[in-house]
């Protein structure tokens, strides 16, 4: 049976809210999941909100008072997406929403994830757009033993079986995560470390607020690379030794973090800086892919933005690989969903596995105990029906033509 899913997503980087649209319906004689994508709305957080969440954000102290509020705020924000995407990409026959909320905290500690906190409350996006929304994803996993991430690697494996050699996804946003399929081997997915985190960070810092990014990579491509400073930065960060599966946040890269491994330097000059949390960003990605054979690497997220970013990638997986030819390094958009979107379409196929009582997680790329059906089901305006369970998960992924191109907010 055919279900009209939007998957709302804002990442680490919440610059804003992306809602993706597809037609999904599982087959159960083959054990594949269909995905026709419908388009892709996006708005920026009101700048209030983004203000806010940039104030509450760890390393900073906040209150309850203002996490009731971001709730709420957020909530809304998630709200008028959803109701726009309906609008626009479902000619307002959408059946089911799949939020992933705004990630506030992960609560990291001795190498497992003890909690992980999703603002964007659900009742508002049910109350304007009249579907029932599951949200609420990450606790069950994190509840069964996992990290609650990258939940994606589901959707990565779902996408990357069937192709030759040793497949890769990675997603770059606020932070980067990779999920790998060795051939005849489990797969493997965890977090490689700053994605733009800290790229962003400094831009901020640099820019006194005026600038929240390196827009088209512009101030990196102007600076070179401080060799001692990679260095101090790769070899004094205990997490990239974590063996997988591992998960981080914002909680360990902010502009705080980068103003300690900075001390002592002296005077480094505006490009070069962001020049080298640049490379540090595709080294650290290079190094994470490059022991487990990777031949090709699809990615995603917001990094794609970055041509410099991306140039120093091929440069690490492809010129960098020793007695190895090299990781080829595509856009996800040759596995049919586009680079900025596929986030916002996981979260929907999350919410469609979710709604027919199917795992959402995979127990070897998360470390969780066992598979789990994730999420709360908040119900919309109408009697809530939930299908038939079908007998068994997909095994595979089918997009079926290309997405249509994004809309802006």
């Amino acid at each position: 049976m055919r279900t009209r899913v939007i998957g709302l997503m804002s990442g680490t980087s919440y610059d804003a809210v992306d809602a993706a649209a597809a037609d999904l319906e599982l087959r159960a004689e083959d054990g594949t999941l269909h995905l026709e994508p419908l388009g892709m709305v996006s708005e920026p957080y009101p700048a209030d909100v983004r203000e806010a969440l940039a104030d509450a954000l760890p390393p900073a102290a906040t209150t309850l008072a203002e996490v009731c509020r971001l709730d709420t705020l957020i909530g809304q924000a998630f709200a008028a997406v959803a109701a726009r995407a309906d609008r626009e990409l479902c000619s307002g026959r959408a059946e089911l929403v799949a939020s992933h909320g705004q990630t506030v905290y992960h609560w990291a500690e001795d190498g497992r994830v003890r909690g992980t906190l999703q603002l964007g409350e659900p009742a508002w996006i049910a109350e304007l757009s009249g579907c029932p929304v599951v949200s609420g994803f990450r606790p069950r996993d994190v509840a069964a033993g996992g990290q609650g991430a990258p939940l994606v690697s589901l959707i990565d494996l779902m996408l990357l079986r069937g192709r030759p050699g040793v497949p890769a996804a990675l997603n770059i946003g606020g932070i980067a995560n990779v999920t790998v399929l060795p051939a005849g081997g489990d797969p493997v997915a965890f977090d490689t470390g700053p994605g733009n985190a800290l790229i962003d960070a400094a831009v901020r810092e640099l820019s006194a607020g005026r600038l929240a990014y390196d827009a088209d990579g512009a101030l990196a491509a102007a600076g070179r690379v401080h060799e001692g400073l990679l260095e101090r930065l790769l070899s004094g960060e205990p997490y990239y030794r974590l063996p997988p599966p591992r998960t981080t946040g914002k909680e360990l890269f902010h502009a705080g973090y980068l103003r300690a491994r900075l001390a002592g330097f002296g005077d480094i000059r505006p490009q070069d800086l962001v020049a080298t949390l640049t490379r540090l960003t595709a080294r650290t990605v290079a190094d994470a892919l490059r022991p487990l054979g990777t031949t090709e690497v699809f990615v995603s997220g917001g990094g794609v933005r970055n041509p410099v970013l991306m140039a120093m990638l091929r440069d690490e997986l492809v010129n960098g690989a020793v007695g190895a030819a090299g990781t080829a390094v595509r856009g996800s958009q040759e596995l049919g969903l586009p680079a900025e979107a596929k986030e916002a379409y996981a979260f929907a196929v999350l919410g469609y596995l979710t709604l027919h009582g199917l795992p959402g997680n995979d127990p070897g790329c998360t470390g969780a105990a066992g598979p789990r059906v994730l999420g709360s089901l908040t119900p919309g305006s109408r009697p809530l029906r939930l299908p038939a369970r079908p007998g068994r998960p997909p095994h595979a992924l089918t997009v079926r033509g290309p997405a249509p191109a994004r809309a802006g907010g």
